[in-house]
């Protein structure tokens, strides 16, 4: 007895970064949940009468299911946390004398960005300045 496959296609797209990633993930997660579901209700109605799927296999296969989609939640809450944290740190630089880790660009900074790549520090003349070990931090002294 042949069972159908079950397909699907989703597009996704968002900004770059991590946030878009976790969720493609969570949308992937409750996709293949569904899908999950769909293939066990099929294996319990094409299973062999005589050597049924024990009980006890199946919950065990929901039970890792539901695990893996939890934890996909959970990455993107902490994803989310992180991204916020890096934030919260970036705008303590806002105001001081960046000077690069390799000593070639230095500047006030004027804004900071937090993309997937990292921190990024701009600065009043608008050289970027890439948050990084070796970077030297200052205060600016006022004229």
């Amino acid at each position: 007895m042949a069972v159908s496959a079950v397909t699907s296609s989703t597009s996704t797209t968002g900004t770059a970064g991590s946030n878009s990633t976790s969720s493609a993930d969570a949308a992937d997660a409750s996709l293949n949940y569904e899908s999950f579901l769909k293939l066990l209700v099929a294996q319990m109605k094409n299973q062999d009468p005589t050597d049924p799927m024990d009980a006890s296999e199946q919950i065990a296969q929901l039970a890792t299911f539901s695990q893996v989609e939890q934890t996909i939640k959970t990455n993107k809450n902490l994803e989310s946390l992180l991204a916020s944290e890096a934030l919260t740190q970036a705008s303590t630089y806002i105001g001081k004398t960046l000077t690069s880790s390799d000593g070639q660009t230095s500047g006030v900074v004027a804004q900071v960005e937090v993309t997937s790549d990292g921190v990024t520090a701009i600065t009043t003349t608008g050289a970027q300045i890439a948050i990084e070990t070796g970077i030297r931090v200052s205060t600016t002294s006022s004229d």
